[in-house]
This record gives structure tokens, C-alpha cells and sequence, in this order.
């Protein structure tokens, strides 16, 4: 790891900064070719929570649901002998009942409508816009420099991109969990960057190398802990609580987006940092 970390902070940056922006760009390629898989709780549907009357698996009762009621876009969760289906559109739940009477009991039957409309997506689109322009003004008022405030605009953009393009590609729901969860990695993502930009343009002892190398290591260890106690959860729900896919897709989106966080923050911000300050950018 300390080899690592001296090979990032002293080598030549500029291949570095390279790496997450590719990925980037394959991210938003993937998003606009594929989509996005929207939960039940964005394009609605129904929820069901039943008991199994005999032993079945997973697949057995996702492929029992779709057959029975004709809906393709089903997904099924297990725990024990109990199932939590979700199924895509509106279900009624007389007719689930009778078609299922000898398979399942229903311990609960819920419709779920769209709680997050176009408009309200809008609306969320404008706030992290607005978030990223009062960070970037903060940013500037602090340091008096351009380029650190859109070196830390394109650091979070380049992290929420990743993330969101790993959820399409391992088809994680963008449900109301999840976008909590990345709003939360904008918040830790820009907190890495402060730390960064304050340890280079603020410190004054020692060189630069040594600053972005101390930097690197409170920031990785910051990082390491958290990831570490994301995949601690998230290996407890996937085995001891299967049927809380909340808690299941907040700490997935939360690895992976500060997984892209480590490439965003150490690669590409802090090679535009050294390039800016070695250029003289910063008094």
C-alpha cells in the first residue's frame, strides 16, 4: 500500500487522470445506451409479502408469479419460508389472492404508485446542479482559485457517473434508497476533495509530493474504513437478511461509489491539482 501510494503522489500524473475519466465516459455511454432499472417506488407497482405453503425456491416462485398473472417483470426476495415479491404494474389483490391461495399466504399486499414523478426528478436534477455550483463558489471563496473549485465540480460528476453507471450495469434499482445513497457520496466525495485541496494549497511545509502523499494517506485510510464497514453490511443482509433490499442496494451503491471515489479524488483531482500548482496556478 505504501508503495502505492508513493507511486501516485510522486509519479507522473497525468496518465493517472486519464483512468477515471475514461471510465466516466464509458459510464454515461452505458447509461444512454442501456438505461437506467428504476424501482418499484419511481415507475410504481406492487408489493407482496407472503408465506410459503411448500418448499420453493427463489426461481420457482418468480417464474410461478409470472406465468400466473402474465407480468414478466417480476423480482422475488427470500427469507426462510417468506417471500417478498415485487411485481411491476398494478395488481389486484382479490385476484392475486384466489390465484395463489394454494401456493402462498399473503402476510401483506401493498400497490406503490409513483412517488417521484418526472417533475419530481426534475426537481432533483436542479438541486444537485445547484448543490454543485454552491460547492464549487464555497470552494472558491476559500482558496481565491478557479481551478480547485472545477476540479472538485468534475471529481464529483466523474464519481456520480461511475456509480450510477455500475447500477445499470449490475442492475441496481434507482429507487428512493438509492438515490439517498448517492446523494451521500456527493457529500463524502466532495468532503475527500476539501481535504485534498486543503492539504496541497493550504500547507506550506514540505514539498509538494510530501503533501499530496500525507493527504493520500489520511483520505485512503478515511476511505478503507468506511468501504469496510459498507461491506461488512452489506454481506449481513445479503445472509442473514435476504428480504431488506433497501439496506441491500444503499450499501451496494455506496461500495462502488467510493470505489470510483478512490479513482475520482486520488487520480484525477489531485493530477489536476499538481499540474495547476506546478504550472504557478496558486500563490
Amino acid at each position: 500500500m505504501v508503495e502505492i501510494i508513493k507511486y501516485i503522489t510522486r509519479q507522473s500524473h497525468k496518465p493517472l487522470i486519464l483512468i477515471p475519466v475514461i471510465l466516466m465516459i464509458l459510464s454515461l455511454l452505458y447509461i444512454s445506451v442501456f438505461g437506467l432499472n428504476e424501482g418499484v417506488d419511481l415507475k410504481g407497482g406492487t408489493l407482496v409479502t407472503v408465506e410459503l405453503n411448500q418448499p420453493m425456491t427463489q426461481s420457482q416462485v418468480t417464474q410461478l408469479v409470472k406465468d400466473k398473472l402474465g407480468i414478466n417483470d417480476v423480482k422475488t426476495s427470500m427469507s426462510d419460508n417468506t417471500a417478498t415479491i415485487t411485481i411491476s404494474g398494478s395488481v389486484d389483490q382479490s385476484q392475486f389472492n384466489e390465484l395463489f391461495s394454494s401456493e402462498f399466504k399473503v402476510l401483506s399486499f401493498r400497490s406503490v404508485g409513483a412517488l417521484l414523478s418526472d417533475a419530481a426528478l426534475g426537481q432533483i436534477y436542479y438541486a444537485l446542479l445547484f448543490a454543485f455550483v454552491f460547492m464549487s463558489v464555497t470552494v472558491f471563496f476559500v482558496f481565491r482559485d478557479l481551478t480547485p473549485s472545477l476540479a472538485i465540480i468534475l471529481s464529483a460528476v466523474c464519481n456520480l457517473s461511475i456509480a450510477v453507471g455500475s447500477m445499470s450495469l449490475f442492475g441496481i434499482p434507482l429507487s428512493i434508497a438509492s438515490v439517498g445513497a448517492l446523494l451521500m457520496l456527493i457529500g463524502y466525495g466532495v468532503d475527500t476533495d476539501i481535504l485534498l485541496t486543503t492539504r496541497l494549497l493550504k500547507r506550506r511545509h514540505g514539498s509538494l509530493d510530501d503533501r499530496a502523499e500525507d493527504a493520500c494517506r489520511t483520505g485512503l485510510t478515511l476511505t478503507f474504513a468506511t468501504l469496510a464497514a459498507m461491506i461488512v453490511l452489506f454481506i449481513v443482509v445479503k445472509v442473514f437478511i435476504p428480504t431488506a433490499q433497501v439496506l441491500e442496494d444503499i450499501s451496494a451503491v455506496l461500495i462502488i461509489g467510493l470505489l470510483s471515489d478512490l479513482l475520482s479524488t486520488w487520480l484525477m483531482n489531485l493530477g489536476i491539482l499538481k499540474w495547476h500548482i506546478e504550472r504557478g496556478g496558486h500563490d
